[in-house]
């Protein structure tokens, strides 16, 4: 691979701290969208310098498939093991949120430009007035029978590092003898033998047992660079017996054999695949410009030859005037001036050439730590060289991952030299904001966001959103009662369809947790103040995500409010239906019983980690996928295993909710602290002191518990009072019937299922709760 950049901000950290008061534009009317598709190398220049210079009035959005992108510099050193992950891995969400940008946890797959929408699966488009794409690129000639199934791509990087861990574990504990073969004779081919080979030598692969060959159709390896550093590399592939064969075009890929083109047929226990990179079909097929091979084309200001309103960076781009091989390094030296012409094209001003460099310095390493450089006719060795590489890619990380802290002070005013006349106009009436009714999102906004979605039609459901009225009216069969719950807060997310979905699922979890069967719903949301097609576009993204969950359970949709106000919230209101015999209550604990919970702890610590930009983006994307998945089919489940009394976990926590059981049961219970599921990276926020707002009032229910002297050193202690938010439900069922009970939940979806605790007769302590702990 090829590294040395030179990073070319023109704004310093030093200065950074005094421009980060203008970053709060949350209140100040959205006049443009500007999206970026991809979080490669040149879009991380992009959110840094709009982090430093926000623009407001500008709503920035990421859409992005990896929430932590791979430094592709360091992946040869991540390979061989000198690097852990987080020091090769930039966290897109913190670098989105310093810069105010949504991020979107989703992949393009699509444009319509003449509408100008991002298209992305299981989600409603995304409009843009402005694009940038970043999306790298993939293997090439993966056209090749057999490559895309038998072979190991190493791009996309992400899904490369998800497979290696898993190849090598399998390599290191084979037996017998292992061949592995790498196809591409470029830097990447080269450094991936090499650092591949290294690994598995140093996890206790033998020698002996271990043979790596290396593939290429070229005549040469390293075809791009000068003949010093082929004979270099020559030497040294040569030295650790890696077997270099040249002229061997792969014509297919069987099972356990590479066969070449000639007939050679050679043994490969796994295929490595680092060829020549080759773009999606999406950009092609969506209607932009695009070049033979199908990257995207762009001029001297990487903007769309075709679209003046898209613009592209890195692998997907092909510069028409300047054309360059597919590197890391010119995705990074990309990064500022796509940056200055997205801020041009917005304010409409001349946008700026840009002249990528002929030579660079490529510095490529050779698995252990040392490294040869790389420029024009000349090159040097040693590991002083890898030493110089490892410097300089760690200070490129730190850039994006030593951010300073955010301010809290209003933003300035709406730039009027972007908005243009219309928008100005518009903004100007929204100046002084009425309340009361005055506030509600207009008639044809809600009109139009309607026609677009499509709710659960219901034959109970008498007057709905069919047909308007007053109120909506239902029937409640004989022999059933209803249950009725209203859930309603404000966001804390910046996605708005994965925000509907989740305060969808936490508001129904109250019904199930009844054993209802959830009948309809009504929608309370507030959309922040901006444009009306803003307004409209944030609604149909809300509701979109609401009625998806809606429907999972045949709940209909049959009103609501919405209003205009300073951030997003949102909220439903459910009715259910129950058998009056089969209702469950927070009331039915028996003795003997085993308390059952559905979903690990951690939401609160953790996005109050988020909101300081502490947490890692994997570790919130993994919570967000627990608030996704609905209690639904939990609550049948336990229901039909005689579940004696049930409630979800919401915002007073654990031990606050099993208070409730035990006051309303009169029982006492004895509390499992090593057996509580917790999400990644919750104990990790909680050991840095970092806690919801929310956690103070629910510690003061400590007093419930008998033996807190002995317990409240245990790691798992402060997740008892952990707000929850679209938590999992907490139940007793009887003790015979555990074990199937858990075993369905497992394959229901609910993996972290587990027994935590058992329910005791009253004693005459006042104290209910017993803490046991073997740790």
């Amino acid at each position: 691979h090829l590294s040395g950049h030179q990073i070319l901000w023109d704004h310093s950290f030093s200065n950074l701290n005094a421009k980060l008061n203008a970053m709060q534009i949350s209140n100040t009317p959205v006049v443009k969208n500007l999206v970026l598709t991809g979080g490669g190398h040149s879009h991380l220049a992009v959110l840094m310098r709009f982090a430093m210079k926000p623009v407001p009035g500008l709503r920035l959005t990421l859409i992005t498939r990896d929430l932590h992108t791979p430094y592709s510099g360091m992946l040869p050193g991540y390979i061989a093991g000198h690097y852990d992950y987080d020091q090769t891995h930039i966290d897109l969400r913190k670098l989105a949120q310093f810069a105010g940008a949504r991020i979107y946890h989703s992949e393009a797959t699509g444009l319509d430009l003449e509408n100008k929408l991002v298209l992305s699966p299981h989600r409603p488009p995304v409009p843009y007035d402005l694009l940038s794409v970043n999306i790298g690129s993939r293997p090439g000639t993966l056209h090749v029978p057999g490559a895309a199934e038998l072979t190991l791509p190493v791009k996309p990087i992400d899904g490369f590092l998800s497979r290696w861990d898993e190849l090598r574990q399998r390599i290191v504990s084979s037996t017998g003898s292992f061949s592995l073969v790498v196809v591409g004779g470029g830097a990447g081919g080269v450094e991936m033998a090499l650092a591949t080979q290294y690994r598995l030598q140093q996890a206790g692969k033998p020698v002996e047992k271990l043979s790596v060959s290396l593939l290429t159709d070229s005549e040469t390896i390293l075809p791009t660079h000068n003949s010093g550093v082929r004979r270099r590399f020559e030497r040294v592939l040569h030295d650790r017996g890696i077997r270099v064969q040249t002229g061997h075009a792969v014509c297919e890929v069987r099972a356990g054999e590479v066969a070449c083109e000639g007939g050679e047929v050679i043994e490969a226990d796994a295929v490595l695949w680092v060829t020549r990179a080759s773009a999606p079909q999406w950009p092609g097929d969506s209607g932009l410009a695009v070049d033979e091979e199908g990257f995207i084309q762009v001029n001297d200001s990487l903007q769309s030859t075709s679209h003046p309103d898209v613009f592209a960076a890195g692998d997907i781009a092909a510069m028409v005037n300047h054309p360059r091989p597919k590197s890391g390094v010119f995705a990074v030296r990309q990064g500022p001036p796509l940056a200055e012409n997205l801020r041009r094209a917005l304010h409409e001003h001349k946008l700026k050439p840009f002249r990528p460099q002929s030579k660079f310095l490529g510095l490529i390493s050779t698995g252990d730590k040392y490294a040869i450089a790389s420029r024009a006719g000349w090159s040097v060795e040693g590991a002083w060289v890898w030493r110089t590489k490892d410097w300089i890619d760690r200070r490129f990380m730190r850039m994006f991952s030593e951010l300073p802290q955010m301010s809290d002070e209003d933003a300035p005013q709406v730039d009027q030299a972007f908005a243009g006349e219309d928008a100005i106009k518009e903004i100007s009436a929204m100046a002084m904001r009425c309340g009361g009714c005055g506030a509600k999102v207009g008639s044809s906004v809600l009109s139009r966001v309607m026609n677009k979605l499509q709710p659960v039609q219901r034959d109970d459901v008498l007057i709905g959103l069919d047909a308007p009225d007053d109120a909506a009216i239902s029937e409640v069969p004989a022999g059933k009662v209803i249950a009725q719950s209203v859930d309603y807060f404000r966001s804390f997310i910046d996605d708005p369809y994965i925000f509907g979905q989740i305060a969808a699922n936490h508001a129904l979890s109250d019904i199930f947790a009844m054993g209802a069967d959830a009948q309809t719903a009504m929608a309370i949301a507030t959309i922040p103040y901006g444009r009306e097609q803003d307004v409209e576009e944030q609604l149909y993204q809300l509701m979109s995500g609401a009625l998806q969950v809606l429907k999972q359970s045949n709940t209909a949709l049959v009103g609501g409010h919405t209003s205009e106000g300073a951030e997003l919230s949102f909220g439903l209101s459910v009715t259910g239906l129950v058998d009056r015999d089969h209702l469950l209550r927070k009331g039915g604990m028996q003795a003997g019983d085993l308390l059952l919970l559905t979903k690990p702890l951690g939401t609160g610590t953790l996005f109050a980690a988020d909101m300081r930009h502490q947490a890692k983006g994997r570790w919130i994307d993994a919570a967000i996928r627990h608030m996704l998945n609905s209690n639904y089919a939990a609550g049948l489940c336990l229901h039909r295993y005689g579940a004696t009394a049930c409630t979800d976990v919401t915002g007073f926590g654990l031990l606050g909710h099993l208070v409730e059981m035990t006051r309303a049961s009169d029982v006492d219970v004895e509390l499992g602290l090593d057996a509580l599921p917790v999400m990644d990276g919750a104990l990790q926020t909680i050991a840095a002191g970092i806690f919801s707002s929310l956690q103070p009032q629910n510690i003061r229910l400590r007093r419930a518990i008998r033996n807190i002297d002995a317990a409240n050193a245990h790691r798992h202690y402060p997740m008892l009072f952990d707000p929850q938010t679209s938590g999992g439900l907490l139940a007793t069922i009887p003790a015979p019937m555990k074990d199937a009970c858990v075993q369905e939940l497992l394959q229901l979806g609910y993996p972290d299922t587990v027994v935590i605790g058992e329910i005791k007769e009253r004693s005459e302590h006042l104290e209910a709760i017993v803490l046991r702990s073997e740790s």
